[in-house]
């Protein structure tokens, strides 16, 4: 939760944005910070490649959890975690990263250590899950399925 609360300060928003008001911030601060603006100026630079680097992982990561890319993907979601058992599982920072056996993967963020640990001491950590993992924490989707 701490890096949502972090990437909406860098971008100065709050969790009602919309994505096309995400988009104009977004662009805007790129054309403020983008390393072009500082041709001979070699320390600017470096810096402003950095930062861009930091609004463009910040960007990506609030178009994956806005409201608008949740309710878009929700079909494919309620799918997966209802006829999809969870193949594997951990948490890394307070993000449960969750893969299911139809190889998709989903982060859900904010998850407290406790909540962590009862979910891989639990007799099913499907039914676990249900209880106590979806909809009660922010989530995003990870990873697709690669065919080989």
């Amino acid at each position: 939760m701490k890096r949502v609360v972090e990437y909406r300060k860098l971008l100065e928003v709050d969790k009602n944005v919309t994505l096309k008001e995400l988009k104009t911030i977004y662009r805007n601060t790129m054309k403020d910070n983008h390393p072009d603006k500082f041709v001979n100026d070699e320390e600017g630079r470096k810096n402003a490649e950095e930062t861009s680097k930091n609004i463009i992982a910040t960007y990506h990561f609030l178009v994956s959890i806005s409201a608008e890319t949740v309710e878009k993907n929700l079909p494919e979601y309620q799918e997966t975690i209802n006829n999809y058992n969870i193949l594997d599982f951990y948490l890394e920072k307070q993000t449960l990263y969750v893969t299911y056996v139809n190889g998709v993967s989903y982060e859900y963020i904010g998850v407290p250590k406790n909540v962590y640990i009862k979910m891989i001491n639990a007799e099913s950590p499907n039914r676990f899950a249900k209880r106590h993992i979806y909809g009660n924490f922010i989530y995003r989707k990870a990873a697709e399925a690669t065919e080989e």
